[in-house]
């Protein structure tokens, strides 16, 4: 039996997939397991029975991850979970930016007891006009989940599409569209491009990304959109931008002093995955992700251990070993087992900078001699027998 703990409200429809083995606790003293969405977790100290955290859906900015890989804990996100959800968020900000339909609905409300409104908007109406998104250059600069989806839907709304991603992988590849154009720096996206919308993990290198130097780059009249993360931009160089002119509008998910209510800044209140199809899709990966996790010592989409699958255990026993990537680790491993006379059938170990994930099948059961032994080792952070 496993103890789940929830920091913030997850779908029903997700925590319906956990199981008979899964109980909720509202004591995370108790959990093994804890889904989280938005809730700050840095300040948390987070007990040694916890072993793994999944974040229902992509940024996991809100996480300790140096201190939950300190723990031996494997943090999990939901990439691609909600990725329609903004998706559909950034195609209604280009839209609402590109035509001042905002305005328009707005002046309607603060006239509507004039006799003749008709005739009215009539008149008014050039002042809203706005122009077509189709036949105009839309840059995306990165193409993962989200980002790959808005690149093949602008393409079916008649937009000339530029996509700027050094990393992205291959399936992201194999599902673009092959109309769009692979660019192969961001001067070419800055330079070309009529809107702009980033979708880009929150990084060193990525933080303040769009900066004065960079919006200095673009056409005048640009549409930036920012449904990723609000440090992806430097406000304040885009807010002068805006009164400058140079920008023609700034779409934002993310509410704060200096765009709310700015000059030409669209601000929604971080609707991007607020959506009922988002929010279940997140739970149930996320809840899918812990169940192999747990039960069979698999990982997938971790974000602090590498990706490791050996399915579900066929023989008597598996051990799961969370260690440092140092030299000789699996050496000192299997010499305690070998000692023990337990025979190793299958044996896996993966890396990612400085953790390493080891999983073992053996042919009989393991004691709780072997398991201090393995726990005695230096580089050795967590051991548990998943069968």
């Amino acid at each position: 039996m496993f103890n789940y703990h929830c920091l913030n409200p997850i779908s029903e429809k997700g925590l319906k997939s956990f199981g008979q083995n899964y109980q909720k606790t509202e004591d995370m003293q108790e959990a093994q397991a804890v889904l989280v969405r938005s809730a700050k977790m840095h300040d948390m100290e987070l007990p040694q029975s916890v072993m793994a955290v999944a974040r229902a859906g992509a940024g996991v900015n809100n996480i300790p991850l140096d201190k939950c890989s300190k723990k031996g804990i494997v943090v999990f996100n939901t990439p691609g979970a909600n990725a329609n959800g903004v998706k559909e968020l950034v195609l209604a900000g280009m839209l609402l930016a590109s035509r001042d339909i905002i305005g328009g609905v707005n002046w309607i409300e603060s006239s509507k007891d004039l006799e003749d409104i008709g005739k009215q908007a009539e008149k008014k109406k050039k002042e809203f006009a706005g122009c077509e998104i189709s036949g105009k250059k839309l840059g995306i600069i990165g193409l993962g989940a989200i980002g790959a989806m808005v690149a093949n839907s602008a393409t079916h709304l008649g937009m000339e599409v530029y996509g700027y991603d050094p990393f992205i992988s291959v399936d992201a590849a194999w599902n673009l569209s092959r109309s769009i154009h692979h660019s192969t720096s961001l001067e070419e996206i800055y330079t070309q491009c009529d809107y702009i919308t980033i979708h880009v993990p929150l990084l060193d290198d990525t933080k303040k990304m769009i900066n004065k130097e960079a919006i200095d780059q673009m056409k005048e009249g640009v549409v930036i959109l920012n449904f990723a993360r609000d440090m992806l931009v430097d406000e304040e160089a885009m807010v002068a931008a805006l009164e400058a002119g140079k920008v023609k509008r700034y779409v934002t998910d993310f509410a704060n002093p200096v765009v709310a209510g700015a000059k030409g800044t669209l601000v929604t209140p971080h609707l991007g995955a607020s959506t009922e199809e988002s929010e279940e899709n997140c739970a149930v990966m996320a809840v899918k992700e812990l169940r192999s996790y747990l039960e069979n010592g698999n990982i997938k989409n971790s974000v602090n251990f590498p990706e490791c699958n050996m399915g579900i255990c066929q023989t008597a026993g598996r051990i799961a070993l969370i260690h440092e990537n140092i030299p000789n680790a699996i050496q000192h491993i299997t010499k305690i087992l070998g000692e023990a006379g337990l025979n190793i059938s299958d044996l896996t170990n993966k890396s990612r900078g400085e953790n390493a994930y080891t999983l073992i099948d053996v042919e009989s059961k393991v004691s709780p001699e072997v398991i201090t032994a393995l726990e005695a080792v230096p580089s050795v952070m967590r051991v548990r027998v998943v069968k």
